[in-house]
């Protein structure tokens, strides 16, 4: 398996660098196809302006939307042009609310989708929904790329956050052509049940099934010092120089997240490295 189409999203001039520069690179390595969505977003909400307001509102905001689109478009043609690999733009306008739709039937026909951190300052509301819905809807993984990580072709050294869960595994197996490539793969399993059919080898199945795809890994056991399994698994990534982290999203709901916080939430506003995810 290799990654040949590739797809980011783009609704700001100031944001879309980093995953502009993220999606060149690995187009280059892979020989694949990249993909710029370029949107300009409708915020308006009719029905709270006053009588008479509605259509001009609408109109400007539509018109300010369609510059918006136009202007990270002619961005991202100049990007991937210099960059001298395959690809392809398009534009529009939506609706925050429908925002999803159009990211969806885009990333439903991809390989992997590259995106910006939806979390921090600058981000705007549209940010958080488009890494939703291309993990939901979409079903694609999804590489997220912090403002100042430089462009990454081959991780040498990824982190895999290993819970036995579903959702990490999806995300292990998508992950897999970066996996094969990287010098090192560090299976991180943070306290580890003591019952189960893994007590006794945390995280030795997953090291034989990635053994036999010529995957070199290495089994880290490590504990929950640190109050978040996020700030857990950075600090790791620091300690042993990983490139990448492969995760597992949203493991709880995403209304429990969305409240409550969780791993996947902290990680995108956290982290300093490239996070692939997957659901």
């Amino acid at each position: 398996m290799s990654y040949k189409s590739l797809l980011t999203v783009l609704t700001a001039a100031d944001t879309a660098a980093a995953p502009l520069a993220q999606i060149a690179a690995l187009a280059e390595e892979f020989g694949a196809h990249a993909d710029a969505l370029c949107l300009g977003v409708d915020r308006t909400q009719t029905g709270y302006y006053y009588a008479g307001a509605n259509a001009m509102v609408l109109q400007e905001t539509l018109a300010r939307a369609q510059e918006e689109a136009e202007e990270v478009q002619a961005q991202a043609e100049e990007a991937l042009k210099q960059a001298g690999v395959a690809y392809g733009t398009d534009s529009g306008v939506a609706q925050i609310a429908d925002i999803g739709r159009h990211v969806a039937r885009q990333a439903r026909f991809s390989d992997l989708v590259v995106l910006g951190q939806p979390y921090g300052a600058g981000k705007r509301a549209e940010a958080e929904p488009i890494v939703e819905a291309a993990l939901f809807e979409g079903r694609a993984p999804v590489l997220v790329v912090p403002d100042k990580a430089a462009p990454l072709k081959q991780p040498k050294t990824v982190l895999v956050a290993w819970n036995e869960s579903i959702e990490a595994m999806t995300a292990i197996r998508r992950a897999m052509p970066f996996l094969k490539a990287a010098d090192l793969v560090r299976i991180a399993v943070i306290d580890p049940p003591q019952h189960g059919p893994e007590r006794s080898d945390p995280g030795g199945m997953l090291a034989q099934m990635l053994a036999r795809h010529g995957v070199n890994c290495e089994i880290d056991v490590l504990s929950k010092t640190l109050t978040r399994v996020s700030d857990v698994l950075n600090r790791h990534a620091a300690d042993t120089a990983a490139d990448m982290i492969a995760m597992g999203a949203y493991g709880h709901s995403r209304f429990r997240e969305a409240i409550l916080g969780g791993a996947t939430r902290n990680m995108l506003e956290q982290a300093a490295v490239p996070v692939l995810m997957a659901h």
